[in-house]
């Protein structure tokens, strides 16, 4: 496999993103994930986000997520997924309100979308702290195409 790095993400696919971060130790993860090259990696994840999305399962869902990632060497990154007219678009530079938002370090959040982590067994423990819809939290799995890694 390949090495932790936003180089290795930008050359592979989710699948193999998921795989990678399912057989890299959580140090390893948590240690690139403190550093600057950070911002690359969850840039990445966040822009491949649209393209995973599952129009079809998203009926008439509207909807503003904010996903805060604590832990950076600049603090916190926030990210905003609006859900509407069957899009889903992602910006770093959240400007609406969040019907949800989501806090958890990025080692969590990296779990968390690769299926390496139980959602709701992360919430219960509070490393996923959610405000706002938390039903919404419940389906976001549904609207997007999470590989089985």
């Amino acid at each position: 496999m390949t090495d932790f790095s936003p180089e290795s993400l930008a050359a592979i696919g989710p699948k193999e993103f998921t795989q990678l971060v399912k057989s890299t130790p959580d140090s390893k993860i948590a240690e690139v994930m403190a550093s600057d090259t950070r911002t690359k990696i969850l840039d990445e994840v966040f822009n491949r986000m649209p393209t995973l999305f599952r129009a079809e399962r998203a009926g008439g869902t509207a909807t503003v997520i904010h996903w805060i990632i604590t832990g950076g060497p600049n603090g916190q990154d926030t990210y905003e997924t609006v859900i509407e007219n069957k899009t889903c678009t992602v910006t770093s530079e959240p400007g609406r309100q969040p019907n949800l938002a989501m806090t958890m370090d990025a080692l969590t959040f990296l779990k968390t979308i690769t299926g390496a982590g139980n959602p709701m067994m992360l919430f219960m423990t509070g490393k996923i702290k959610a405000k706002g819809d938390l039903s919404l939290a419940t389906s976001i799995p549904k609207l997007f195409d999470i590989p089985k890694g």
